[in-house]
């Protein structure tokens, strides 16, 4: 048989060699920034997004930050689904998830977390000197209504800081160049889990969801008031449909600590519920499906709402306040009362303050993470990346940062330290005890959250 040449080449031996995967891992610290940061990593890297990207495939890890608000497997399948395959989903401390980037070879990682801990996976990045690091993305799940300043300087460091809004990433650049930081990771984009059909009423239904927040309000006068107020306006339209959209079954923790359940102030509500009243978890977007107005004192679920055009109400019956976050929506024509509402008022959104806030109402949310895509796609293809860098660091923040890094388990160099790494698991039966331990651990910290801690504060303002 004759040598082969050029001529007679084989088709296959000149196709060109199938892409690597895109690595990302995603570390998220509640089921609310899970759901946030598996469809931000899903919209940052869609295969063939990206100038030359082609059509190279992406895997997705999913990395469960241990600790009080770890999602349980009920609040993972109320998520919905985020494209990442449970079977690529674990639970890590600190240090393992450190240990799993130095070995894995991520291409991208999104710390879907408190400011906290994004500032001390940061200085655990920097600490390992990876020869070729990954890019370091991160953000806020909803509206950022406290701790701006604080919360953006933990962040700072990351190579993108996501804006859910124009509004957003004004203020974010504001804070970073207010102190001399650099503010060029700041990148606008959108929420990613806005989407669902836009409202179209039905003859014959109105459906009123409340969606209750864990923390907002705070005090048990103030959440008793906002369930009574949701009790009399169900028994005033006795032909509405009235839903409390609930985040957590109680002894469960999501992105705030919730103290004080509706759940449980509704079992001691004199007469009860209505017949036409009910308590509801699971998705929110299945939801707001049939939702007809959506009530809430400063929800994240408001601008889910906005972006289907749902009708929205901000309530004021508490106040509008920073505490509770409503003062964000100044200006939106969306805070009004339980009283108005009661009387059948419908707010009405103001356009110039929606286009500043992300919600994409118009229909340009296809297009929302295009400039972060595109800004992901440069830093991957870059011959090397920057050494990270956080603007707080050993020598400007002494009394703060080494606190910060000591609850994850890191020294202040950001090396982990002595006794944080634990031996591997030599078998699936000291697994299985270490996890009904670990069970039992967080049962007992939520039981003295939710019980014990109210119980001393109200001691203590006697």
């Amino acid at each position: 048989m004759p040598p082969r040449t050029s001529d007679t080449a084989d088709p296959a031996d000149t196709a060109p060699a199938a892409r690597p995967a895109l690595r990302a891992a995603v570390l998220a610290d509640s089921d609310t920034r899970w759901k946030w940061g598996a469809l931000t990593a899903r919209r940052l890297t869609a295969p063939g997004a990206g100038p030359g990207d082609g059509a190279r495939p992406v895997e997705i890890d999913g990395l469960l930050l241990r600790g009080r608000a770890t999602p349980t497997p009920r609040q993972l399948a109320e998520v919905g689904d985020v494209g990442v395959d449970t079977g690529r989903v674990r639970e890590v401390t600190a240090v393992e998830f450190l240990h799993a980037v130095r070995d894995e070879g991520y291409d991208v990682l999104v710390l879907a977390l408190v400011g906290g801990a994004v500032q001390a996976m940061l200085h655990g990045l920097a600490a390992l000197r990876l020869p070729r690091r990954p890019v370091v993305v991160t953000g806020y799940v909803g509206v950022v209504y406290e701790k701006l300043a604080d919360g953006l300087l933990l962040r700072h460091g990351a190579d993108v800081v996501l804006a859910n809004s124009r509004h957003d990433a004004e203020r974010f650049r504001a804070v970073y160049e207010g102190v001399g930081a650099d503010a060029s990771a700041v990148t606008e984009a959108a929420l990613p889990f806005l989407g669902g059909e836009p409202y179209r009423p039905e003859e014959g239904r109105t459906t009123v969801v409340f969606a209750a927040q864990p923390s907002v309000p705070a005090s048990r006068a103030d959440r008793t008031y906002l369930l009574r107020r949701l009790v009399e306006h169900a028994r005033l339209h006795p032909d509405r449909e009235v839903l409390l959209k609930l985040r957590s079954k109680p002894g469960e923790h999501t992105t705030h600590i919730e103290e004080l359940p509706y759940q449980r102030l509704a079992e001691r509500l004199p007469g009860g519920l209505p017949p036409n009243l009910r308590l509801v978890y699971g998705h929110m977007g299945e939801v707001l499906d049939r939702t007809d107005l959506l009530v809430t004192v400063s929800s994240t679920a408001a601008l889910e709402s906005l972006h289907r055009r749902v009708p929205t109400a901000v309530l004021s019956d508490l106040g509008v306040r920073e505490t509770l976050g409503n003062h964000h929506f100044v200006g939106s024509g969306l805070i009004t009362s339980w009283d108005r509402l009661d009387g059948g008022h419908l707010p009405r959104p103001d356009r110039t303050w929606l286009a500043g806030q992300g919600v994409a109402a118009d229909g340009s949310y296809a297009s929302a993470y295009d400039t972060a895509r595109a800004r992901v796609s440069t830093l991957l293809a870059a011959d090397s990346l920057p050494a990270v860098a956080p603007y707080y660091t050993p020598a400007s923040a002494p009394g703060y940062l080494p606190g910060i890094l000591a609850r994850h388990q890191l020294a202040p160099d950001g090396h982990p330290l002595p006794g944080a790494v634990a031996p591997r698991e030599p078998g699936r039966v000291r697994g299985a005890v270490r996890e009904t331990v670990r069970n039992a651990a967080r049962g007992a910290y939520r039981h003295g959250v939710q019980r014990v801690a109210p119980v001393i504060r109200r001691m203590g303002e006697l």
